[in-house]
């Protein structure tokens, strides 16, 4: 039986954890100081402080889905559970549960947008690794 090499870390590893906190803070996967978003979805061609290139990211759906997901795991239980034990009026038990899924949604939105872009960075998807790569290339030769 022939004994495999230990695995090495490669030269560029990216780590995954601190660069998903980072994103769902809305900060740079990268420095984790310079904004993620120039508005409330709009990412940055670059980091401010970095200048870490965010042009390649493709979160696309993604976190409006994983929002949906959320957010409906979480209300569902919650509306049956108050509607079961209260039997609230049918308009306070619609604008108390339509307010708060509108809120959860606009909070989760952006920092899962942020989480999906920094996993995306983490992982060199979608061309996150093209400058590390040619910089490696570059000094090789």
């Amino acid at each position: 039986m022939t004994k495999r090499p230990p695995k090495t870390p490669a030269l560029n590893d990216r780590p995954v954890k601190p660069a998903l906190w980072r994103g769902w803070r809305r900060k740079c996967p990268n420095c984790g100081k310079g904004a993620l978003f120039k508005g409330y979805l709009a990412v940055h061609a670059q980091c401010p402080v970095c200048r870490e290139d965010f042009t390649p990211q493709r979160a696309d759906d993604g976190p409006a889905y994983l929002t949906i997901l959320i957010v409906g795991h979480l209300l569902a239980p919650l509306l049956y559970s108050v509607f079961v034990a209260y039997r609230p009026e049918p308009l306070v038990f619609f604008t108390i549960f339509a307010v708060g899924a509108v809120a959860l949604s606009l909070y989760l939105l952006p920092r899962l947008k942020g989480l999906i872009i920094a996993l995306q960075w983490a992982r060199r998807l979608h061309g996150f690794g093209k400058s590390d790569d040619a910089r490696t290339d570059g000094e090789a030769t």
